[in-house]
């Protein structure tokens, strides 16, 4: 529950960060290492409980599309029949992983002493914004 709680935070600093008063502004942006920083620890958690990583691989495929389309028949131009082509894209697969659990639960402590650093100074820009920005 508290991941869920932390992605939707993280959507609603997204959200303002784009818009919103300059003190909304100014507090996405003193947050936004807090906010990678729980998504980090969101995935390593994530990781430690299904006891694999999942990994995004990028593959390409080729299909064959309509690359011209129908013409109408005029008084002076024949129908033309569409025309196909093979054409590359792109689409994501996502794998499972094999790893270390005892390196990823270190990394976790060490991510978590991280964070209570980056709370520290997170709340210290808050504040600064608050007083620069009134609203």
């Amino acid at each position: 529950m508290r991941v869920g709680l932390i992605f939707g935070f993280v959507a609603l600093a997204a959200v303002l960060a784009g818009c919103g008063t300059p003190q909304e502004r100014c507090i996405a942006s003193a947050t936004r290492d807090l906010r990678i920083m729980d998504r980090l620890i969101g995935e390593v958690q994530g990781n430690l409980d299904r006891g694999y990583a999942l990994e995004e691989i990028v593959q390409t495929r080729t299909r064959w599309v309509i690359c011209q389309r129908v013409t109408h028949v005029t008084a002076t131009e024949p129908v033309i029949a569409p025309k196909m082509c093979l054409r590359e894209y792109e689409y994501t697969e996502i794998r499972p992983k094999a790893i270390n659990l005892a390196y990823e639960r270190q990394k976790q402590v060490e991510m978590q002493k991280k964070r209570v650093e980056l709370v520290r100074s997170s709340a210290r820009a808050v504040a600064s914004c608050k007083l620069t920005h009134p609203e």
